[in-house]
């Protein structure tokens, strides 16, 4: 039984030491806020009255996610397309 034990130790340990194949994705780009443009920031402040922003992530597929917080400290985000439509608010 001993014999069958170690090709499955020896694979599960290069399974841990390379992984599954999975690709690392690269970390999402920033922007100052003060590089937004202005239509985007003002459909930001318009789905999130009272919101003020201060981050920018800038996706993939050119998608700006505005962060900032409420009044509350609670921290909100809108996604806006690339075509200035809104995506998601959170």
């Amino acid at each position: 039984m001993r014999g069958c034990m170690a090709p499955v130790a020896v694979s599960a340990l290069v399974l841990a030491a390379v992984g599954c194949g999975e690709a690392k994705q690269a970390p999402p780009k920033t922007m100052p806020i003060s590089d937004v443009p202005p239509a985007f920031m003002e459909t930001a402040r318009k789905e999130l009255p009272g919101v003020v922003f201060d981050e920018v992530w800038v996706k993939k597929d050119g998608t700006l996610e505005i962060r900032g917080k409420a009044k509350n400290g609670k921290v909100r985000e809108v996604e806006i397309r690339p075509d200035g439509t809104v995506e998601e608010i959170e």
